[in-house]
């Protein structure tokens, strides 16, 4: 059974009038990759700074790292890397300084932290370039290499990849990738990228509204979106009895009296057509349909006028 890392028991936030987060009970297990999905206001920020400790809850509790005591935040907290909003780095520094900066500051005896965290991120070689030159790629490496400066069990990171190029956000994912599959690093991520937190996720949570509205690992959210065809026939029984008898097809599912599945021949549906047409069953429609991460979240919270 798999060792649950992080997890809130109906924890929200309230400013004002206004309900950010909502009794919003997830579940984090080592060495997973959590997508956190949620349009904005969706309270995806709110929700990964309550469990960073950069905000309190209004009300609820969460355990991390079997930790559920103040002190033992504290020491939970040590051990986990944050990336939320921009980092406070000193503009007129180095990236080399501004790790030592944090390394002291944080009582990090190993020095060979800051050089290993540069290296990883691929900075090592910026020299003595100030932080108010480096390019925006450059800075959202400086934030990761600093979350990851004490080799944290977990990573907590809010829309790292936004403003990136497409080589920038590749490399990103590289790095994220490497750290939990070598490391074996729990990664709890956000992103408004959808299809790139396709790529690495092993299991995602949609928000919406302060809420988390579903919570489905990346094997089933592949099934309930995998393409398939969908065919509009007079009669699904005789035509499901001829796929299975003169195709050897059993990968179908009946929807209705008039709509079925078909989970194979994706490429070449001429051939199912022409069986069918051939038997008596008549086809009026064949439709090759499937959903991206972006097309289920917007029917999952919808449609578009909500996101």
């Amino acid at each position: 059974m798999s060792e649950n890392i992080l997890s809130t028991n109906k924890i929200s936030k309230k400013f004002g009038n206004f309900q950010a987060v909502s009794d919003l009970d997830l579940e984090l297990c080592r060495g997973e990759i959590y997508g956190l999905i949620g349009k904005n206001g969706a309270g995806k920020t709110t929700l990964l700074k309550m469990i960073s400790g950069l905000s309190a809850p209004s009300s609820g509790s969460l355990q991390l790292l079997g930790e559920t005591t103040e002190s033992g935040f504290q020491k939970a907290r040590a051990k986990t890397g944050c990336m939320i909003e921009t980092p406070g780095f000193l503009p007129y520094l180095s990236a080399n300084d501004n790790l030592e900066y944090y390394r002291l500051q944080r009582g990090i005896k190993d020095k060979s932290r800051v050089q290993k965290a540069l290296k990883f991120v691929g900075l090592s070689g910026t020299g003595t370039k100030k932080f108010k030159n480096f390019s925006l790629g450059m800075k959202q490496r400086l934030g990761l290499a600093l979350a990851v400066l004490d080799d944290p069990e977990l990573l907590i990171l809010d829309e790292p990849i936004n403003g990136l190029d497409p080589m920038g956000i590749a490399e990103f994912r590289e790095m994220i990738l490497s750290l939990n599959h070598e490391k074996g690093t729990t990664v709890l991520i956000s992103s408004h990228i959808l299809g790139e937190l396709s790529q690495i996720a092993t299991t995602f949570g949609f928000m919406n509204d302060g809420k988390l509205i579903e919570h489905i690992s990346a094997a089933d959210l592949k099934e309930k979106c995998k393409m398939n065809l969908k065919l509009t026939v007079d009669n699904t029984e005789r035509a499901a009895k001829i796929l299975e008898q003169n195709l050897s097809c059993n990968e179908f599912q009946i929807e209705n009296e008039r709509e079925m599945r078909l989970d194979a021949f994706l490429d070449t549906p001429e051939i199912v057509v022409k069986e069918l047409v051939q038997n008596d069953v008549m086809v009026s429609g064949v439709e090759r349909t499937g959903l991206n991460l972006e097309e289920y979240f917007i029917n999952l919270v919808g449609g578009m006028q909500h996101v």
